[in-house]
């Protein structure tokens, strides 16, 4: 599983021209399931995008995690995540999980960081989407997760 986490003042998704989902402050969170994932990395991503403690403090620390720093997760499934660009010039698939296995596994980790009293919004799974954000800082970062059978 690999995951993009942005830092956002606002972040919002639109399908057809229509707003779906937004959030202020917080986290957009850019989510690529791959073949292997299962609910054992849901979990261990749940449990770390819920408790990384990516907002400053009065000094300016990153102490806060999103929940303390009354924050909310826009979780949005991203399949282009799992691919490689190792060869040629057009991206390989090949890693990327199939639809019937990501949408629940993208539900489950919404799920699972609304069980850990995250405030969480969501893209559509498998929708054209348009992604708009306010980075803030920019504070950006890569979360890898490999899969059980991977290691």
């Amino acid at each position: 599983m690999r995951l993009i986490l942005q830092r956002v003042r606002s972040a919002s998704v639109e399908v057809g021209g229509e707003l779906i989902a937004s959030v202020d402050r917080g986290i957009l969170v850019l989510v690529g399931i791959e073949e292997g994932d299962g609910p054992q990395e849901v979990v261990k991503a749940a449990e770390k995008l819920a408790s990384l403690r990516i907002f400053e403090d009065e000094q300016g620390r990153m102490n806060f995690d999103c929940k303390s720093a009354h924050g909310a997760i826009l979780l949005v499934s991203q399949f282009t995540l799992a691919a490689s660009l190792a060869k040629g010039r057009r991206p390989s698939f090949d890693r990327a999980a199939t639809a019937e296995v990501a949408a629940p596994l993208i539900e489950a980790l919404a799920a699972g960081l609304r069980e850990r009293g995250v405030a969480v919004a969501t893209g559509q799974f498998g929708a054209y989407m348009q992604v708009r954000l306010i980075n803030d800082g920019p504070v950006t970062f890569l979360l890898e997760i490999p899969a059980r059978d991977s290691r």
